[in-house]
Parts: structure tokens; C-alpha cells; sequence
């Protein structure tokens, strides 16, 4: 294992990436200065961690396959969605590969958007797609029961706190905390005076940044987007006292800048010992306990989703996969086998242990293949939270996500196309509450409103778009 010195570089093919797709316009072109017959394969990436070792260990892939250079295009998380979803919404072909999720991958299958990826496993040996965790390949499969998309890491959410903190304040963290007690622990652990919050909670507009965490605490508090004939629900009782409990705790025993705090600003703060407890995705966890990367190692418990009312939970499902897109299959079945070759090497079980031994084993990729959690090395390093990770994985399930029928799949997200708009909007709101800028209440009301207007679409239509 060796030093993680991956921002300059990272950052830097990042930069590389952008350059070569501006100048060569699509994944077939720009093959200056490349031996003659050099197939480019051209990949959307979000620009988490765990992606960024991706790139760094590309061109082990490149050396095993001289006919192929890989071309990365590294985006932050909401620009990500934003680009992705425009390619392959209007059928553009600068993209070989995109990095998706759960959230798209079953409405683009039946859209005829992405290759059915169930022939080209098959047609890889040992590639197993019957080790991935069910819930995983299950949430990655389209209406034909194949799957669209094959899974690079898996997570759900848990709450991450600081043991030392705990045991110096005199708190024990319960097995299956509520979000009261939650409360009380945050403000008993807030110190402004040492520059230290008593909880990290994400606060940054994205319906796949604040609305996550929200969501899921709207189903934990018995809430819902749309009932079960598409009325809209955000001002119900049960949303009221979620999104006030989530704004109120944020507000009074966050982080300091909380309304621009997503994933990666959390991640930070909780890393550099100024947060007591954190509540996210469950794949943060390998961060955390990278003495590299975290002030924090070593120091960190892990406590399964808060509950709300009746012990329901605030666990998620979610999965960032590789596609290929429509238009890739439209390039031919050479430019399909080159990308597969690529998108198969980065999924696969040897791509753990070389992530292991190369980077060390809280690197490796989580929640996607349950042979990961039957390495070794990966069970001894990730002892503190491999088994709280894919215990909620497994609990996890999107086509039952709250307590009252609904008419959509998804857990911390509504399984619908206008969901990227509705959630997105929403988000806003809720994230100029958290910043005083209004109340939550009043962010409630002005959400009603843009979702009453995509209840009625769905109605109109006789429930199914």
C-alpha cells in the first residue's frame, strides 16, 4: 500500500479529460498521436473518491488492453446528472459510458436508452453478476427483470459519531438510536467555542444532495411526496414535522455553512474532527477510517439509521453503476466491446483486490459484490462498519419505501423522469430554510405547489406516464 496522493493527479486527468472531449467533439474522434486502429472509449464519471481511484488505476486496464485508451470526463455530482442526463435524453453520442444510478437506470431501460448489459455478462467469464448484493442488482435491472447498469459501489445510510466524544461526555450511542435521542446528543455535543458541531447534516440544494437525507427522514417520520392516487403530500402533518425537525437540528447543532454543505463538505468536516456525528451514505465510511485522508480514524462509531415514528427507519438504496448508452450500440458492435471491456474490469472482483493492495483495503469500493466482504484483508480493515453497511444495504427496499401506499419506487428519491426538476426545486426551498431564509414551512408550502403540479400530470393521465 502507498501514500493516497490522489488530488493533483486526480484533479489534473479530470482537467485532461474536459481538454480532450472539447477538442475531439465525440468518443470516435481525437485519435492524434494514438497507434493506428486505437479504439477511444470516452466515460462520464461523478468525481467522488472512489471514481478518482478508478482513473488513477486506468491505465493498468490500458496496459492489459493496448487496442483501447480510456477518456474520462470527471463531473461533480449535480453537474453530473445534469450532463449525463441531457446526452442521453437526446440520444447525444459523446458519451461511451455514463456513470448512473438506481434513479435511472429502470426508467431509461424502458425508455430503450442503454444496452441490455445481461448478453455481454454473459458472455464474460467469471464476471458472476449473481454475486452482486440482490438489492443492488435488483434496483439496477430494468422491467424485463435484466440489468441496464452493473453496480461500482452500493450504500445505504447510517449515523457515524465520535466514540472519544461520546465516552468523554458521558453519552452511549443506543443499537437503534430515534432521531429525538439524536437531538439530545447534538446539542449536548455542540461546543461553538472549540469550533465543533454536534451534527453534519447536508444542507446543499440537489435532489441527490439535501433531498436524500430529507427524504429519507420524511419516510422515517411516517411522511410521503404523493399518495396512492397522486395527490401531493408535502404539507401533511407527518412532512411538516420531518423537514422542521431536519431544518431546526441543522440550524441549531450543524456544521457552519450548512445550505451549501452536500457530501463532500460533510465528509470533510466530520474527517477533520469538527462534527461530533454524522448522518450519509454509508460508503463514507472507508474515507473516514483512512488515517491518510481522516483526522478521525480509529475514533469513529457506527450506528444503523435513526428511526422516527413506530421504529420506522431513515435508511436509503443507492448505487452508483455504469451504462452504455443507446448511441454506443449505434457506433457498432466494436465500440460496445471496447466499452464493456472497460466497464466489466472496473466492476469486477479482481478490481477489489488490486484497489486493496494498490490504495488499501477501506478503498475498496463497497456494498456492490458480496464476495468483497469475504476478502481477508477488506473483513479486517472494514471490521468497525462492513457489517453495519451491508445490513441496511440488505434491509433496504425501494419498491416499499414508506409506511403508506405510493404509486413510485425509491427510497430517498420519487422513481419518476420529473423527479430531476421536482426534487431539484424542492431542494432549493428547503435549503433557503436551513439558511434563515424563510422557514421550513414556508419552503413546504412553495414545494406543495410544484408538486401538486406533477400529481395533476400523472392524474390527467390516468397514473402511468
Amino acid at each position: 500500500m502507498r501514500p493516497r496522493t490522489r488530488s493533483r493527479p486526480a484533479v489534473l486527468t479530470a482537467l485532461l479529460a474536459v481538454i480532450g472531449l472539447a477538442l475531439t467533439g465525440c468518443a470516435g474522434a481525437g485519435t492524434f498521436g494514438l497507434p493506428q486502429g486505437t479504439r477511444i472509449v470516452t466515460i462520464a464519471i461523478v468525481s467522488n473518491p472512489q471514481m478518482e481511484d478508478a482513473i488513477e488505476l486506468s491505465p493498468r486496464f490500458e496496459a492489459e488492453n493496448p487496442g483501447i485508451t480510456v477518456r474520462f470526463v470527471s463531473l461533480s455530482e449535480n453537474e453530473a446528472r445534469a450532463k449525463i442526463t441531457a446526452s442521453v435524453a437526446t440520444g447525444g453520442d459523446e458519451f461511451d459510458a455514463v456513470m448512473i444510478s438506481n434513479y435511472e437506470t429502470p426508467q431509461w431501460a424502458r425508455n430503450g436508452w442503454l444496452v441490455d448489459l445481461d448478453p455481454l455478462m454473459d458472455a464474460t467469464p467469471g464476471y458472476d453478476r449473481d454475486d452482486f448484493t440482490p438489492t443492488i442488482r435488483g434496483a439496477l435491472s430494468g422491467p424485463d427483470g435484466h440489468m441496464y447498469s452493473v453496480p461500482f459501489y452500493g450504500e445505504s445510510a447510517f449515523l457515524m459519531y465520535r466514540k472519544d466524544l461520546f465516552e468523554q461526555a458521558g453519552l452511549t450511542m443506543p443499537a437503534k438510536p430515534t432521531w429525538d435521542q439524536v437531538a439530545q446528543f447534538a446539542d449536548r455535543l455542540t461546543d461553538r467555542e472549540q469550533g465543533r458541531g454536534g451534527i453534519c447534516l447536508r444542507g446543499k440544494p440537489g435532489w441527490g444532495e439535501v433531498m436524500a437525507p430529507v427524504d429519507a427522514m420524511i419516510n422515517s417520520y411516517g411522511g410521503r411526496w404523493f399518495d396512492d392516487r397522486w395527490n401531493a403530500q408535502l404539507t401533511s402533518p407527518e412532512v411538516r414535522k420531518a423537514v422542521n425537525f431536519y431544518v431546526d437540528l441543522v440550524r441549531r447543532d450543524g456544521q457552519a455553512g450548512a445550505a451549501g454543505s452536500g457530501f463532500s463538505e460533510c465528509g470533510n468536516q466530520f474527517s477533520q474532527g469538527n462534527t461530533a456525528m454524522w448522518f450519509d451514505a454509508t460508503v463514507a465510511a472507508g474515507l473516514l477510517e483512512d488515517p491518510a485522508q481522516s483526522n478521525v480514524a480509529g475514533k469513529v462509531g457506527y450506528a444503523p439509521a435513526p428511526t422516527g415514528v413506530d421504529g420506522l427507519s431513515s435508511g436509503w438504496l443507492y448505487s452508483w453503476a455504469l451504462a452504455i448508452p443507446r448511441t454506443t450500440a449505434e457506433k457498432g458492435p466494436e465500440q460496445v466491446d471496447a466499452t464493456w471491456k472497460f466497464l466489466s474490469w472496473m466492476t469486477s472482483k479482481p478490481y477489489q483486490k488490486m484497489v486493496g493492495e494498490e490504495l488499501g483495503w477501506t478503498s475498496v469500493p463497497p456494498g456492490a459484490r458480496q464476495s468483497t466482504y469475504r476478502i481477508p484483508e477488506y473483513v479486517a480493515a472494514s471490521k468497525a462498519y462492513a457489517p453495519q453497511t451491508i445490513a441496511a444495504i440488505n434491509a433496504a427496499d425501494q419498491d416499499r419505501p414508506t409506511r403508506d401506499p405510493v404509486p413510485y419506487t425509491g427510497l430517498q428519491f420519487v422513481g419518476i423522469p420529473e423527479f430531476q426538476d421536482l426534487g431539484t426545486r424542492v431542494s432549493q426551498q428547503i435549503s433557503a430554510a436551513i439558511a434563515g431564509q424563510q422557514t421550513a414551512d414556508e419552503a413546504l408550502d412553495q414545494a406543495q405547489q410544484y408538486a401538486e403540479t406533477v400529481g395533476e400530470s400523472y392524474q390527467q393521465s390516468g397514473g402511468d406516464r
